[in-house]
Formats: C-alpha cells, sequence, structure tokens
C-alpha cells in the first residue's frame, strides 16, 4: 500500500507601512502545499481583503536579504513586504 505524503510549508510574512495598513495586520503566516516562491506568496497576499492595493513588484526581504520574485521559500523563513522608501 503506497502512501502519498503531501510536503508543506509554513512563511511568517511580516507588512509594513501602508501594506499592514490595507492588509489591517502587521504579520501573518500563510502555509503552502510544496515549493512556492515569493512572487506565490505575493499572489496569496493580494487574495485576501486588502491584498489588491500591493503593487506587482514590492520590496521583499527573505530573511533580511533583499529577494526577487523567483526566489524560492522553505519552511520558517521570514519574508517582509516593505513600502516604497524615501528619505535624504
Amino acid at each position: 500500500m503506497a502512501t502519498t505524503v503531501t510536503s508543506t510549508l509554513t512563511v511568517r510574512v511580516l507588512l509594513f507601512g501602508s501594506y499592514a495598513e490595507a492588509l489591517e495586520r502587521g504579520a501573518l503566516d500563510l502555509t503552502f502545499s510544496g515549493p512556492v516562491t515569493v512572487g506565490e506568496a505575493l499572489a496569496r497576499l493580494r487574495a485576501l481583503p486588502g491584498g489588491e492595493r500591493l503593487p506587482a513588484k514590492p520590496l521583499c526581504a527573505l530573511n533580511l536579504q533583499q529577494a526577487r520574485m523567483g526566489s524560492p521559500l522553505t519552511e520558517g523563513d521570514e519574508l517582509a513586504i516593505l513600502p516604497p522608501l524615501a528619505g535624504g
């Protein structure tokens, strides 16, 4: 008898500034089955109420390192979604 094991991974997402306001929370956990990328995690966020206010390619940091949309996520990663930075 063969058994199928479904691999899941949970990622902690941190939201800042207007993104936290839009989604009405500063952090949440997303759980996925199988491999996933930063871009796919953002698509999941956009499906939440207020998520449509996220831009197509926001600045993202994965475990405190700048990340691209195609960067793979692994179990326990921390993904920060950062609004545009300004200053001088």
